[in-house]
């Protein structure tokens, strides 16, 4: 078994636990497309750079709920459809501070010019995030995401990587999780279910 198989499985294996658990928890928002966690993850400050070139400490995600998804520019099929579906989700969850982050898994190509006509063709409010390929590595380690570059005929590549989306709450907690295939019209439900949970009333 490859261990990007492994990753797989172990990522299917923590949604199940994360899932019942959720359903233990009657406080817990009932999600109909994604995966409350019992209890949201403080994530590291990891250090990028935004499309726009600027330096962006992942700690600047504080103050806004958030979707994040690891994907690249190069992404023939699965980046494309799901950033699509993100921009719809944007538009019509009723949610007017929620942000939608796309880290690069291909940081030798992506160039922050590169990401910022990428994302913003979807979205002019959208953010890109590249950086140093360890880093990149480091964090998506941390957010369970499995990447593998995989070489193609006549010297090009790809990148495999797991196709999740990560709900962060305002204090950049990741808190829920949504796995394919997505529906934009159920995902903007779940966010407005949440809402109370994403965002403090005071």
């Amino acid at each position: 078994m490859s261990w990007l198989a492994a990753a797989v499985l172990a990522l299917a294996a923590a949604l199940a636990g994360f899932w019942l658990a959720s359903k233990l928890d009657r406080s817990a928002p009932e999600l109909a497309s994604g995966t409350w966690l019992p209890q949201g993850r403080t994530l590291s400050d990891f250090h990028l750079t935004d499309d726009a070139g600027k330096p962006f400490a992942f700690s600047e995600l504080q103050g806004h709920p958030t979707l994040v998804f690891f994907g690249f520019t190069h992404c023939p099929d699965v980046c494309p459809a799901t950033l699509l579906k993100l921009a719809q989700v944007k538009k019509t969850s009723a949610l007017p501070a929620l942000q939608v982050v796309l880290v690069t898994v291909d940081p030798q190509r992506d160039t922050p010019e590169l990401l910022s006509n990428y994302v913003h063709a979807f979205d002019a409010s959208f953010i890109g995030l590249t950086g140093d390929p360890a880093t990149i590595k480091k964090m998506a380690a941390e957010f369970g995401v499995a990447v593998e570059r995989v070489d193609l005929p006549g010297g090009d590549y790809t990148m495999d990587h797991s196709a999740v989306v990560f709900l962060l709450d305002e204090h950049a907690h990741e808190v829920a999780l949504f796995t394919p295939p997505f529906d934009a019209r159920v995902m903007s439900q779940d966010l407005r279910t949440a809402a109370p949970h994403l965002i403090s009333k005071s």
